[in-house]
């Protein structure tokens, strides 16, 4: 059984709230930049950019960050990954990343990412910005900024569908029964 717990308003409405909060917290933008975790925080990273650039006039460097050979699960999966583009034009030593994903679990996709940023420099401060945080940590990680807490049970699945993917913005909880 499926639910939408997110509309294409209610995720365009924590982006901006998000958004504002980055801002608000960093005291605006000089040195930071967003890292989206592929393949959802990719899409989200790019559109966090654009409200903190309509809200400070300024340009936010953004990079996108392929996590397939961080994960402590990769001799574990059946399937081969599919490995997508890392690409982080701009220098983060020093700097304040914003690492962004779609949905924060047990945590484990974040300390991959934080272990493939770090081959990048050594960042000021990196925080974590997420569209769903839904519980169930594994590791002591948690989200700096996060558009809806959804509580769930683990064998719940979430998926998050944007417009880039050209389907109709969404996120559906998927009951694991």
């Amino acid at each position: 059984m499926s639910k939408e717990i997110l509309d294409s308003n209610d995720i365009n409405r924590a982006i901006r709230r998000m958004a504002h909060e980055i801002i608000e917290k960093n005291k605006g933008t000089e040195n930071l930049c967003l890292v989206g975790i592929q393949k959802g925080g990719v899409v989200l990273a790019g559109r966090l950019a654009s409200q903190i650039e309509s809200i400070e006039a300024g340009p936010i460097e953004v990079g996108a960050l392929d996590i397939t050979f961080y994960r402590d699960d990769l001799n574990t999966k059946e399937e081969q990954p599919v490995v997508k583009r890392t690409d982080v034009p701009f220098t983060i030593t020093g700097k304040t990343v914003v690492l962004v994903d779609d949905v924060l679990f047990t945590g484990r996709s974040i300390r991959a990412a934080m272990d493939a940023l770090t081959d990048f420099g050594r960042p000021a401060y990196i925080q974590l910005a997420v569209l769903i945080d839904r519980g169930h940590r594994e590791l002591p990680i948690r989200a700096d900024y996060a558009g809806k807490n959804i509580p769930t049970s683990f064998d719940d699945l979430v998926e998050v569908v944007l417009e880039e993917d050209n389907s109709k913005n969404r996120a559906v909880l998927i009951s694991g029964q």
